[in-house]
């Protein structure tokens, strides 16, 4: 299936404001600098110790993991990005197609345009080419403020035969949003009847400023069933909305915001002792095998990169992205074997040094 050609010749309905923002998002995240300016993941601070005898063989590197009870070739997830308009239909399914073919994970974008209007469910559907996958719903989590709950998560994950409801947090994001939903107050209950009675489970994701421990520990308790901390060092989405601004002073405060959160690296650690026994996706920052050998190392299961695979689907199509999970996968082999770890299970048994 040539998903490149896709939706170049189709045109999907949405609402004016639904797809000016959809499509200002992907242009802003693909043509602007939104990374943070100082405030760094953290992860450059930490080194395996080298191993000058591993006592291994490069060839039997074993990168395989499993999630939700399926396996993964490597341990990479396609973060969160887009739907609701036609190009994005065509990068979920470019971005699907080569998670299907190099065995990743994949999370959508926030599926709240299609609860919205139930014809842009298509730029969300993706199994068709992407049949055995961890496949994710999304949903932002304050939207259960705002007259969502059970019966919206249910649609969303129905909707694209999803493995896993992700519900986001982005409150800094909406606080500087023009149209932003800001009502974060009372979300833990709600949070907690979703849990209860979803039938798969629901991950928990922050944007890119991180989970402190005491949040994680609180949204474990409620029910959620992993928890992707989306750190600090990645993208902004304060900056991205920056770019948004309709005025002056919107965007000076959205700007204020270019360094705030808790580092990728922090975030993780937090997560994981806060919740030993869940799943922690690693995200925010994310570029490297090396990175992402270091993210396993404190405590995550997987790792998840956006700007860099939409980069690589928009300018190499499906070959581009699959060359991209691969690199970082040598990468990543590399890595485990100049650290002595065989599989994944040894690396994340495997102590990092802190740089003085």
């Amino acid at each position: 299936m040539d998903v490149n050609k896709i939706d170049h010749q189709e045109t999907v309905s949405t609402t004016p404001e639904t797809e000016q923002r959809k499509a200002d998002h992907i242009r802003i995240n693909l043509e602007e600098d939104v990374a943070f300016h100082k405030l760094t993941t953290g992860l450059e601070t930490r080194f395996f110790m080298h191993q000058a005898l591993p006592e291994l063989d490069l060839a039997q590197i074993d990168t395989t993991t499993t999630l939700f009870g399926k396996t993964l070739q490597r341990p990479l997830l396609i973060s969160s990005m887009t739907g609701g308009t036609a190009r994005a239909r065509t990068i979920n399914l470019i971005l699907a197609e080569a998670a299907q073919a190099a065995g990743m994970a994949m999370g959508l974008g926030s599926m709240r345009a299609a609860i919205e209007d139930s014809a842009l469910a298509v730029t969300y559907q993706v199994r068709q080419v992407a049949p055995d996958i961890p496949l994710f719903a999304n949903l932002g989590a304050v939207q259960l403020n705002y007259g969502y709950g059970l019966d919206e998560c249910h649609r969303a994950v129905a909707m694209v035969e999803a493995d896993a409801l992700i519900l986001h947090f982005n409150a800094l994001q909406e606080a500087v949003q023009p149209e932003g939903d800001s009502n974060f107050a009372g979300l833990y209950a709600k949070i907690e009847a979703i849990c209860r009675h979803l039938p798969v489970p629901v991950i928990a994701k922050e944007v890119g400023w991180g989970f402190a421990e005491a949040t994680a520990r609180r949204l474990a308790d409620v029910g959620i069933a992993a928890i992707d901390v989306a750190g600090a060092g990645g993208t902004s989405w304060s900056q991205v909305e920056m770019y948004r601004a309709p005025t002056a002073r919107l965007a000076r405060v959205a700007g204020a915001f270019i360094d705030w959160g808790i580092p990728t690296a922090v975030s993780i650690q937090q997560c994981r002792h806060a919740a030993p026994h869940l799943p922690i996706f690693a995200s925010g920052g994310i570029k490297t095998g090396i990175d992402v050998a270091k993210c396993i190392a404190l405590g995550a299961n997987v790792a998840g990169l956006a700007g860099d695979f939409l980069r690589a689907a928009d300018k190499g199509g499906v070959a581009g992205v699959i060359d991209l999970a691969e690199t970082i996968t040598d990468e990543l082999r590399v890595t485990m074997f100049c650290s002595g770890a065989a599989n994944i299970q040894a690396l994340a048994q495997t102590p990092l040094q802190q740089k003085f």
